[in-house]
């Protein structure tokens, strides 16, 4: 059987009342030469259970970090190229992936770098955000990477943000392609998530 072309890595962590959002709009997807790999971190709810009505590759961990859970999905992935969701995001649109599929390596380039949108990132409301040569952003799921290129990079085990680390480490070293359309939803301090605990101090 062929490598698939795209490998879609969602890490979870006590997802099962949220998570059902995201991996179905992978699910919905028309384009369908990928493999979904789910890495589940420290899961006590009913995330496993869920995981496996979407895939059959569904690893379980047990490190409390998020980067490793990346790490354990690269480590497994054998696409071509790889998509990363977090947990409580979700894809803009049926097509997303075929967008993606008919013009990604276009240009030779490692990274292909579309847009999102977010309520609340850096203003009040929802708006819309894109990459350009002047300001990539410090984030992995609004890029398609090369897995060629990522190599044996793997994520720092950071309590938090080892996403932007990886980010600012491998973009100085790629050739990145822009795509001037909103195909990723980011779940800006949903309630609970991360990003929140962060800004309320939870994190030293």
């Amino acid at each position: 059987m062929n490598d698939p072309f795209f490998s879609v890595i969602v890490p979870e962590h006590n997802s099962a009342e949220f998570m059902r959002k995201g991996l179905d709009s992978i699910k919905a997807q028309t384009f369908t030469d990928y493999e979904l790999i789910i890495v589940c971190d420290a899961c006590v709810d009913d995330t496993v259970k869920i995981a496996k009505e979407y895939t059959k590759k569904v690893y379980q961990i047990n490190m409390h970090r998020c980067g490793l859970a990346r790490n354990k999905g690269l480590d497994m992935a054998k696409g071509e190229w790889v998509i990363w969701m977090d947990d409580d995001d979700w894809w803009m649109n049926d097509k997303a992936f075929d967008t993606i599929a008919k013009n990604v390596g276009k240009h030779g380039e490692d990274i292909f770098a579309f847009g999102f949108e977010a309520a609340n990132l850096m203003k009040r409301g929802l708006h819309y955000y894109f990459n350009s040569p002047n300001f990539l952003w410090p984030a992995i799921w609004n890029k398609a990477w090369r897995r060629d290129f990522i190599g044996d990079h793997r994520f720092p085990d950071w309590k938090h943000s080892d996403d932007g680390g990886f980010a600012k480490e491998m973009h100085p070293l790629a050739k990145v392609a822009y795509w001037n359309e909103v195909l990723y939803h980011y779940n800006f301090m949903r309630s609970g998530s991360l990003t929140d605990r962060m800004r309320r101090g939870e994190f030293g």
